[in-house]
């Protein structure tokens, strides 16, 4: 799912509900097959401003039970892609879920690094009132700068993500 259009709204409590929501259905298909289901990304921020999308980690144990969630996840209407060339994150689409808020779904295996990234960065915002405040300032100007260019507003955050990421040592 790529964004056409870029919108930032304030945090609303509603996101961790979606989430709860989501996370029981995958949870309800995946039963013990899996070590836990992540809110991650923006969304997962109490007071960060993001776009309304959800971001959700499903946690393997091992990449060796990715064959059997792939399947799981498709009596759900999911589509496995791939990993969209960053290795460790398998990449899922959907159709057909009107019942929930639009989300990005992966799986990463427990020790992958993009699974840490995303749990360091999100526990990082989350304790940080400083770094939602600079976040979120620099999302609302990107989106008001270039609100039908996905990859300009990313670019526009990039300088900051960076300075956040050495702030809570990911780099």
């Amino acid at each position: 799912m790529r964004t056409s259009h870029v919108i930032v709204q304030p945090y609303t409590p509603q996101w961790a509900q979606a989430f709860a929501e989501l996370r029981n259905c995958l949870q309800n298909t995946l039963g013990d097959t899996v070590l836990s289901i992540e809110h991650v990304g923006s969304t997962s921020v109490p007071g960060l401003w993001a776009k309304p999308i959800l971001d959700i980690d499903i946690v393997l144990q091992s990449r060796a039970i990715l064959p059997e969630v792939i399947h799981r996840l498709q009596s759900l209407n999911y589509i496995y892609e791939g990993d969209l060339g960053i290795s460790g994150r398998e990449a899922f689409a959907y159709t057909g879920k009107p019942q929930f808020m639009s989300h990005h779904l992966y799986a990463c295996a427990q020790d992958c690094p993009e699974l840490h990234r995303h749990l360091t960065f999100r526990n990082y915002l989350r304790s940080n009132a400083q770094a939602r405040a600079l976040y979120s300032q620099v999302k609302r100007e990107a989106a008001a700068l270039f609100p039908e260019d996905i990859d300009r507003y990313m670019a526009h955050k990039s300088a900051v993500i960076t300075q956040l990421y050495h702030d809570c040592g990911l780099i």
